[in-house]
C-alpha cells in the first residue's frame, strides 16, 4: 500500500495553470517564473532538502508520483524542476559548511547542474581555479547555485570524477537552448571563467556512490541520505517519460473518440487499428510504471535500512529506468503514427508530447544501448566497462 503523499493534492490544484503555460514555456525556451513560484508555493523544491533546513526528505516513490503527474501538464517544467529538487539530495552529501552557505540564510535556494566532466581546472591553494562552458543546465535561470563536473588528478596519478558547486555570481548563462524537444526546460550553457572553488565545495562522485562523502552521516535519522546520489539524481528522466506517455494515452483517446476521416466520414475511434494501438500502448505504459515503481520502492527501502546496494542492484536500477523510458517512447510513437495530420500543428498537444518524449531518451543515463551493455555485462559476470557510465 502506498504511503500518503502530502504533496500530490496540492500539486493537482496548480496543474491547470502550469498546463496553460506550456505553450509559453516553449516560446520563452525556459520554465515560466509563474510555474516555479507555484511549485515553490507547495514546497516541491524542498522535497529532498534535509529536515535540518526545513526540508521534507520525501520518499522517492512520493516524489516520482508528483513528477510524473507534473510531466503530463508540462514536461519541460517537470524536467527542470525534478533536477532542481534532486540536486538537493546530492548537495546534502557535501560538507556541512557548504550546506550552511546554501540554505543557512535562504532555505528556498536550489541548484541547477552540468555534471559531465568537461570543466577545466588548475590546482591552487585551498581548492581549484575552474573554467569551462558547461552545457545542458536545465532550469539554470531559476537556480541560485550550480553543480558542475570535472576530472581531478589524485595522489595515485589517476583522475577522479568530481563535482564543484558554484554560486550564481561565479558564472554567466548563455542563452543557447534552441531544441526540438523539451523546449521549455531552459537547458542553457553556463560560462565559467577562472573562478576559485574552495575544497569544501568539491566532492568525488565515487564517494557519493559509496557513502564516503564529507556529508555522509550528517543526518543519522534520515531515510533518504544513506543512498547513492545517482539513482535520485537521475530519477526524473524516466519519470518524466512516464508522465508524458500517460498523458499521451489520455489525449489520444480524447481526440480520437470523435475523430472522423476527412474523405470518408468513417469514425476513427471505433476502427480496429486505433483500438489495437491504444490497447498495446496502454499495456506498455502500465508495464513501464510497474517497473519504475518497483525500482523506486527498492531505492527507498535501501535508504530506510541504511543499506547501500550491490553492484548488481545498481545496474538494475539504472537500466530499469532506461528500459522504461524506451518503452514509453515506443508507446507514444505508436499513437502518434495514427493521430492524423492535425496532430502535427504546433497548437496540438500531441506533437509536443511526441517531441518531448524523444528527448527523455536522449540523455546519457537513459540511452538504452548503453544500459543494455551495462546489464548484459553484469548478468554474465563480467567487470563493468569504464566507458559505459
Amino acid at each position: 500500500m502506498k504511503k500518503p503523499n502530502p504533496l500530490l493534492e496540492d500539486l493537482k490544484s496548480i496543474l491547470p495553470t502550469i498546463a496553460a503555460n506550456a505553450f509559453r514555456a516553449e516560446q520563452d525556451r525556459q520554465v515560466p517564473d509563474e510555474n516555479i513560484a507555484l511549485l515553490k508555493s507547495i514546497g516541491l523544491h524542498r522535497a529532498f532538502q534535509p529536515k535540518a533546513f526545513g526540508g521534507m526528505e520525501l520518499s522517492l516513490p512520493q516524489f516520482a508520483d508528483c513528477i510524473a503527474l507534473l510531466a503530463g501538464s508540462c514536461a519541460s517544467t517537470a524536467w527542470a524542476m525534478s533536477l532542481l529538487c534532486t540536486h538537493s539530495h546530492q548537495l546534502a552529501m557535501f560538507p556541512a559548511k557548504l550546506q550552511q552557505e546554501l540554505w543557512g540564510e535562504d532555505p528556498h535556494v536550489t541548484a541547477s547542474s552540468s555534471i559531465a566532466p568537461f570543466g577545466r581546472t588548475v590546482e591552487t591553494d585551498g581548492g581549484v581555479m575552474f573554467s569551462g562552458e558547461m552545457g545542458w543546465s536545465s532550469g539554470c535561470d531559476h537556480g541560485e547555485w550550480a553543480i558542475v563536473g570535472f576530472r581531478r588528478m589524485n595522489a595515485e596519478g589517476t583522475q577522479d570524477y568530481c563535482f564543484a558547486v558554484l554560486p550564481r555570481s561565479d558564472y554567466q548563462i548563455r542563452d543557447d537552448w534552441y531544441a526540438v524537444g523539451m523546449r521549455g526546460s531552459g537547458s542553457k550553457t553556463l560560462i565559467i571563467d577562472n573562478v576559485f572553488v574552495p575544497e569544501h565545495r568539491i566532492q568525488k562522485a565515487k564517494d557519493m556512490m559509496e557513502g564516503k562523502s564529507a556529508g555522509f552521516g550528517l543526518y543519522p535519522d534520515s531515510k533518504i541520505f544513506f543512498t547513492p546520489y545517482r539513482p535520485y539524481f537521475a530519477s526524473g528522466f524516466s519519470t518524466v517519460s512516464l508522465g508524458i506517455a500517460e498523458r499521451m494515452l489520455e489525449v489520444f483517446r480524447e481526440k480520437t473518440r470523435n475523430r472522423v476521416r476527412a474523405y470518408t466520414g468513417a469514425a476513427v475511434g471505433a476502427a480496429t487499428p486505433a483500438l489495437m494501438r491504444l490497447a498495446e500502448s496502454t499495456h506498455q505504459v502500465a508495464a513501464a510504471r510497474a517497473l519504475l515503481e518497483k525500482s523506486w520502492e527498492e531505492i527507498a527501502e535501501h535508504g530506510e535500512r541504511h543499506q547501500y546496494p550491490s553492484r548488481e542492484t545498481l545496474a538494475f536500477w539504472r537500466t530499469n529506468q532506461g528500459y522504461a523510458t524506451k518503452v514509453c517512447i515506443q508507446a507514444v510513437d505508436r499513437l502518434m503514427e495514427a493521430a492524423g495530420g492535425g496532430a502535427w500543428f504546433e497548437t496540438n498537444e500531441l506533437q509536443r508530447l511526441f517531441r518531448d518524449a524523444h528527448l527523455t531518451g536522449a540523455h546519457a543515463y537513459t540511452d538504452y544501448d548503453v544500459c543494455a551493455q551495462i546489464l548484459g555485462r553484469e548478468l554474465m559476470g563480467l567487470e563493468p566497462d569504464p566507458s559505459m557510465v
